[in-house]
């Protein structure tokens, strides 16, 4: 059994709440279950179920999923509501497919980043009951689309230095990913967000009242600059007030400056370790291989190179953002918009990004 997010009837008894989802996403937990042989790297994975899901597609499916590697939609990406995008809907797909579409998505994440995804999906739901379908834009879990660029069932002598990607995107959510023969070799940018950021009441959806989709990723925060000494705030902070937005959304890089902050080794031990944490938190949305490769590329640039920044409120309720950078990675989070009902400071956006090339682009 796969889950997959659809809209369902009030009455219907197949509405889950949290524990059943999670339960419902055990059975795609372990990729090896679904056929797999073992000891395949994330690639040769996403290359399996890309090719999989292809065959389920008909020949105006496949024209609607298929671009280019080099088409300029690889490198367009946002995470706002839009009318249309890039790609094969949800939506528009049958069971078979969007089953088969999902599995994708799983071979391309971790246990953990599949399960925060298909929650953001989910919260679609809530916004839809929230603003009693009358907001600007349609909120569906089904309204996510599936991109392929260039040929992911490349095979013989070309498969080595064949190279494709795939975008997995919708409102509050941008997956992207580069594979070339049998390794990922870009995974960002890594979009997730969550509004409201928490569920403040009862809901008749799948996810019910409490649900904080990236509850840790804002805990961590708070929990890291709340340790520190006023001596070290000083130097974490970066302005009294919480930017409305992350930096560079929507553009195929991020073209940061010197990092800002306080540096890793201006920490205590205690708080370096919570530091770390709180990056692996973004690392480990990808799988484990992948993962593990985000986390020796810091180590071997140096934990010394990381900075964490602050700005705007250190409790909850109130507009706050942190940002922490390494020679060759970002990570951005903003919490400062309401939600639907009014609450302030219940919505928030995160960014992962690759500063040696987004989209396995070479840094200009």
């Amino acid at each position: 059994m796969l889950f997959h997010p659809t809209v369902l009837p009030p009455e219907s008894p197949l509405l889950m709440k949290s524990h059943h989802i999670a339960l419902a996403l055990v059975a795609v937990a372990s990729l090896s279950a679904l056929g797999l042989k073992v000891g395949q790297t994330p690639a040769e994975q996403m290359q399996t179920f890309a090719s999989a899901y292809l065959e389920t597609l008909d020949e105006n499916q496949r024209e609607i999923t298929l671009e280019k590697f080099d088409s300029p939609e690889r490198v367009g990406w946002h995470f706002i509501p839009k009318d249309e995008r890039k790609g094969l809907l949800l939506g528009q797909m049958n069971d078979a497919q969007r089953t088969a579409a999902l599995r994708l998505l799983r071979s391309a994440l971790s246990e953990a980043g599949y399960f925060k995804a298909n929650r953001i999906m989910l919260l679609e739901e809530v916004l839809n009951e929230m603003e009693a379908g009358k907001g600007r834009w349609e909120r569906n879990p089904q309204r996510y689309y599936v991109t392929l660029f260039g040929n992911p069932g490349a095979s013989g002598e070309n498969a080595e230095s064949n190279r494709w990607g795939l975008s997995f995107e919708g409102h509050h959510l941008s997956l992207n990913f580069v594979c070339r023969g049998n390794e990922v070799v870009d995974s960002t940018p890594q979009f997730l967000a969550a509004n409201p950021a928490t569920i403040m009441n009862e809901t008749s959806v799948t996810l019910g009242k409490g649900t904080a989709v990236l509850s840790r990723e804002e805990q961590l925060g708070f929990k890291l600059i709340n340790a520190m000494e006023s001596s070290q705030q000083g130097k974490a902070l970066v302005a009294e007030e919480a930017p409305a937005e992350i930096r560079f959304a929507g553009e195929p890089q991020a073209t940061v400056g010197e990092p800002e902050g306080i540096a890793y080794s201006d920490l205590d031990a205690a708080q370096q370790s919570v530091l770390k944490e709180l990056v692996f938190l973004y690392t480990d949305i990808a799988p484990e291989a992948v993962a593990k490769g985000r986390r020796e590329q810091i180590a071997a640039d140096g934990w010394d190179q990381v900075r964490f920044a602050w700005a705007g409120a250190t409790k909850p309720g109130i507009g706050h953002y942190y940002r922490v950078q390494g020679k060759r990675f970002l990570i951005e989070f903003v919490n400062t918009q309401a939600d639907p009902a009014g609450n302030p400071a219940n919505h928030i956006h995160s960014v992962y990004r690759d500063l040696s090339g987004d989209f396995d682009l070479p840094i200009q």
